[in-house]
């Protein structure tokens, strides 16, 4: 059968070897423990005293004797003390103290898992005519998708359960802005904006409407546009409340890191290309600007063809994958500028005046490592969402990689018409009845029937405006978020000095 083909072998043979290798190897576990991230040890109580010129206490708390009962007085050293922290790489032992360190490995392995699936996947495609088979690829990118989201909304869940400094109010924000925003972009013409929503619209509930027929039921769908574009965009909505604290801080790594680069422009100049990117991928999908320019580029009193428009969906795809390869590539430097901000800090209190428990240091540096796995899910997800979109959006669409123009047909699933159903089991074969009652293949011709039914109903036509507004979608929310990002840590942390972007999730 089609379905128990190569793709399956190689999927099900990449499961197992995710799930027995995680302990051993795990990409997510080498990308920050590979010794190029330096993190800031804490001070010890014995360190601060030297600095501030008083001798050790014999124990760590100085006990005070009232009523007989024993207080402890905390050890406290003045803000101004010359305090250096030291530096040292972030090792596997250090992993173990990082929160959300499960969620970030097995979101990052079954990115990487899945990606090696698909790439697969697309060269089998090219190498055999293998059109009839359910692409597993495609499969293992909604997935990853799917796992995104969950991871995202983890982190906003941890937001939420925060009692003070406004979190809260700050998801809630983003999220009626998120719907307002979304609300006008569907309203938007397809002259404008080519995601291909209304074809894609009209396909499904022609396939539905078919498919009930198909199964005996006489059904007309009573589900107007309107009512389908209002649930889009209540899902918009969701999104962009997801991605409110990653874009804002995506802002402050961002600043960061360039001041932390200031010496080195190619560094810089490839961090603003990486910030900038989800500003041309919004462009990438505005026809006038976008396909009908590229297509009829002004040269004086001429026009010239720069990418013909029947290769721009092409052209498209291959942009939006090397912009989130290089903000994949940058992530480096973003994390290092994360964890400089124990030192930044402590540069921050030494300009102060008074005291502070040494505690307090200590609690302060350590919690800036300690949500480290937290900052880089941050990063991370947002990215391998819109990278994954693409991906799904390519395979699901029924687009090409190729730069050449191309003449697409139309399958009898994208005009509307129900696929053709697979033979069953045991079809064409004979004697073999009693070998096709195994459970196995029953199982599989039912899975394959599932997959086959769900095909018909989810054409091209559709997958292409859903999947292109969702990447379309996700770059809007960076953009928002990281924009207000950079306004805030820019102007407002200056007249809001008590007001967080919400770092650590320690409340």
């Amino acid at each position: 059968m089609a379905l128990m083909g190569v793709q399956l072998v190689v999927s099900l043979l990449a499961a197992c070897v995710m799930q027995r290798m995680a302990p051993h190897l795990s990409f997510a576990r080498w990308l920050l423990c590979n010794g190029s991230l330096l993190r800031f040890k804490h001070p010890s109580e014995e360190q601060l005293c030297a600095l501030a010129g008083k001798q050790a206490p014999k124990t760590n708390r100085r006990d005070r004797r009232q009523n007989g009962a024993v207080e402890s007085k905390p050890l406290t050293v003045p803000k101004d003390i010359d305090l250096h922290l030291e530096a040292t790489p972030v090792g596997v032992l250090d992993a173990l103290v990082l929160r959300l360190f499960l969620e970030y490995q097995w979101l990052v392995d079954f990115a990487v898992y899945a990606l090696g699936v698909y790439l697969f996947t697309e060269g089998y495609y090219c190498a055999t005519d293998a059109s009839a088979e359910v692409n597993i690829g495609a499969i293992w990118c909604v997935l990853t998708i799917l796992f995104c989201l969950k991871t995202l909304y983890t982190l906003m869940s941890q937001y939420f359960r925060s009692e003070e400094g406004g979190e809260r109010s700050v998801c809630l924000a983003f999220g009626f802005l998120s719907l307002l925003v979304a609300m006008l972009v569907l309203v938007v013409r397809e002259d404008y904006l080519e995601f291909g929503l209304e074809p894609g619209f009209a396909s499904l509930f022609t396939n539905l409407e078919s498919f009930a027929k198909q199964q005996g039921y006489m059904w007309s769908i009573p589900v107007s546009k309107l009512c389908v574009k209002l649930a889009l965009a209540t899902v918009c909505a969701f999104i962009g409340a997801l991605l409110a604290f990653p874009g804002l801080r995506l802002a402050q790594t961002h600043l960061d890191a360039l001041q932390m680069n200031d010496d080195r422009p190619v560094i810089k100049i490839l961090l603003h290309v990486s910030f900038l990117s989800p500003v041309l991928v919004l462009l990438l999908w505005v026809k006038p600007i976008a396909r009908d320019f590229l297509a009829n580029a002004p040269m004086g009193k001429t026009t010239v063809t720069l990418i013909p428009s029947s290769a721009f969906s092409s052209v498209r795809l291959w942009i939006v994958v090397a912009l989130c390869l290089l903000r994949l590539a940058l992530i480096r430097w973003h994390l290092q500028a994360y964890l400089h901000l124990a030192q930044k800090w402590v540069g921050q209190m030494r300009r102060e005046a008074g005291r502070i428990a040494a505690i307090d240091i200590q609690r302060k540096v350590t919690r800036v490592f300690c949500y480290l796995a937290v900052v880089t899910l941050q990063y991370l997800a947002p990215v391998l969402l819109l990278l994954f979109s693409t991906l799904a959006l390519k395979s699901l669409g029924d687009f090409s990689w190729g730069l050449v123009p191309e003449v697409p047909g139309v399958s009898p699933v994208e005009a509307g018409l129900p696929a053709e159903a697979p033979p069953a089991p045991g079809a064409g074969q004979e004697g073999g009845g009693a070998e096709m009652e195994d459970e196995v293949a029953a199982a599989v011709a039912q899975l394959l029937g599932g997959l086959s039914a769900l095909r018909s109903l989810l054409s091209p036509v559709f997958c292409r405006g859903l999947l292109a507004f969702l990447a379309w979608w996700v770059a809007a929310c960076q953009v928002i978020s990281s924009l207000f990002g950079v306004y805030f840590h820019q102007y407002l942390i200056v007249t809001l000095p008590t007001t967080t972007d919400s770092a650590h999730l320690s409340r």
